[in-house]
């Protein structure tokens, strides 16, 4: 009878150390990623030296098909679109390309359409700039692809696609007009919008 009770406190131990050690990896094991249309987004990117964090993420659509997914990731979680516009931080947005409609050429108008209703039309201040950035995107859009925006206070605006950086547009100004394209009062689509502010 003392054998089975401490055969059976033997067991009991040995599931409540088990169910501690799984416990403890489970808490140390860093959070899933989040998943949008299929794409899993990283939690943080690592822009100048500071870890940004995913702040929202959203599907960009027209009509029935899914083109992107555009995501923010800031320093501290926010929904005030207008302060992260105008901010001088660090922050990046990513675009995770879906469909093959989604052309070079296609992606180039609605960039233009973007910094033009972003600025209220007057893109002259960032004209140089934006025609850098169409020059850095020379090659074919395909499913799959990634671009990221990444702003770094005092150096720019770092462009890369699927990781190699393509180029450095320079400017503050620039970089409020370019995240304007998707947070200002004339998003390229508003619920794309809501999704990327959802940290705050």
């Amino acid at each position: 009878m003392i054998t089975d009770t401490l055969k059976s406190s033997s067991v009991h131990m040995s599931r409540l150390i088990a169910l501690a050690c799984f416990t403890v990896l489970l808490l140390s094991s860093p959070a899933h990623a989040r998943k949008v249309a299929g794409v899993e987004l990283e939690s943080s990117l690592a822009v100048g030296g500071e870890e940004l964090i995913l702040n929202g993420a959203g599907l960009r659509k027209r009509l029935f098909i899914k083109l992107y997914v555009g995501s923010l990731y800031l320093g501290s979680p926010s929904n005030d679109a207008a302060g992260v516009i105008a901010a001088d931080e660090s922050m990046a947005i990513r675009l995770n390309i879906l469909s093959d409609l989604l052309t070079r050429d296609k992606m180039l108008k609605a960039l233009k359409s973007g910094f033009n209703k972003s600025t209220g039309g007057n893109t002259g201040p960032v004209q140089p700039q934006i025609d850098q950035m169409i020059e850095l995107m020379t090659d074919k859009i395909r499913p799959g692809d990634s671009y990221t925006f990444a702003f770094e206070p005092a150096v720019g605006t770092r462009m890369s696609r699927n990781g190699e950086e393509l180029g450095l547009i320079e400017g503050l100004e620039f970089k409020q007009a370019l995240f304007g394209i998707w947070l200002s009062d004339k998003p390229v689509q508003a619920n794309l919008k809501s999704a990327m502010l959802k940290g705050g």
